[in-house]
């Protein structure tokens, strides 16, 4: 007979504490739900925490990489049918959002350790269809992102990290979402900071950004992309902004978020290093309490020159450990294994 304790353990949850609620009532309390103070907030905050100039937000990692691969595809001026390395282990919108854009997913194996996508794989997969390679920071573990910029610049291919498991995680010091051309994050339950809904494209480079705000905003024309645009006393430029405000310059999405999402996700990042010591020290506990296991268990491995955020613990079962059993929340490990 088991002398286990028998305990229900959830999931997942989400914490709303005092911060949250009092930036939500504030939102209330200003009868103004669209692109605000808290938005603005949010995106100058999360751009800092990950070195770059620009963050975007909008209503999710899903729509974050679709908008921010339709702005490289515009600027590049590719083709419907060219070709974007995926890595062959990620979540389904990683390729879906190839697809979305008219481009080809070309799938990359990954490496046994970290499940990230594998550079000494890549160059094998490249053609001269390729125009870009999407590595996927998986589970909370940055990818081996040198060797992946290496093959890159070497064959004039742009750079697209979906960072939606990941955030405020290093990789030689630097975070993720700092390495490519443009990232996309995800603040939907169950992240690693949690807004309802929402997602967030990262870069430095100024004039993507803009497009990436006129793509989730029905291709609007970028002189007019919030209700605070036309807050100017300079005539001219009012002008410009009543003969343009309803021009639609390219074929967008409505991918906008609300001041709420953006004042969760404010009160999020006020608390993120505490949550974040909090998920590194659960893993540490499983990884210790777990050890014992490993000849049945492949348990998370994080290189030296990378840190894990630890959105997702990672088993990988071996030989002898029948994987459908372990995976029944009311089976204990021994069973699985005997």
């Amino acid at each position: 007979m088991s002398t286990l304790p028998n305990r229900h353990i959830s999931l997942g949850c989400l914490e709303i504490g005092p911060a949250e609620r009092r930036y939500v009532n504030d939102v209330l309390d200003s009868d103004r739900l669209s692109y605000g103070k808290y938005t603005r907030r949010f995106e100058q905050t999360f751009a800092r925490a990950h070195g770059v100039r620009h963050a975007i937000m909008m209503n999710s990692g899903t729509g974050a990489l679709q908008v921010a691969l339709a702005a490289l595809k515009e600027a590049g001026g590719w083709s419907d049918g060219d070709e974007v390395i995926v890595p062959a282990v990620t979540f389904i919108a990683t390729s879906n959002i190839v697809l979305m854009n008219g481009l080809v997913p070309v799938f990359v194996d990954v490496d046994q350790q970290t499940y990230n996508l594998d550079p000494r794989k890549l160059e094998a997969k490249l053609t001269p269809k390729t125009r870009a390679i999407l590595p996927v920071h998986l589970c909370g573990l940055p990818c081996d992102m040198d060797p992946i910029l290496e093959v890159a610049r070497r064959h004039d291919l742009k750079v697209l990290e979906d960072s939606c498991e990941t955030m405020f995680a290093r990789y030689r010091n630097r975070p993720v979402g700092s390495f490519g051309n443009l990232a996309a994050f995800s603040t939907y339950m169950a992240h690693l900071i949690v807004t309802g809904v929402g997602g967030i494209v990262t870069t430095n480079d100024d004039s993507l950004a803009t497009m990436c705000r006129s793509f989730m905003a029905h291709g609007r024309d970028s002189i007019y992309l919030s209700i605070d645009d036309d807050d100017t006393e300079d005539e001219e430029r009012l002008r410009a902004i009543i003969d343009r405000r309803f021009a639609f310059i390219r074929l967008g999405f409505s991918y906008r978020v609300t001041e709420l999402e953006a004042a969760l996700g404010v009160a999020q990042l006020e608390k993120s290093d505490v949550m974040l010591l909090r998920r590194r020290e659960n893993a540490a506990h499983l990884s210790k309490g777990l050890a014992r296991f490993q000849e049945f268990l492949q348990l998370p491995f994080v290189p030296n020159e990378r840190e894990h955020a630890f959105m997702i613990y990672p088993i990988l079962t071996r030989a002898g450990c029948d994987r459908r059993h372990l995976s029944d929340l009311r089976s204990e490990l021994p069973a699985a294994i005997e």
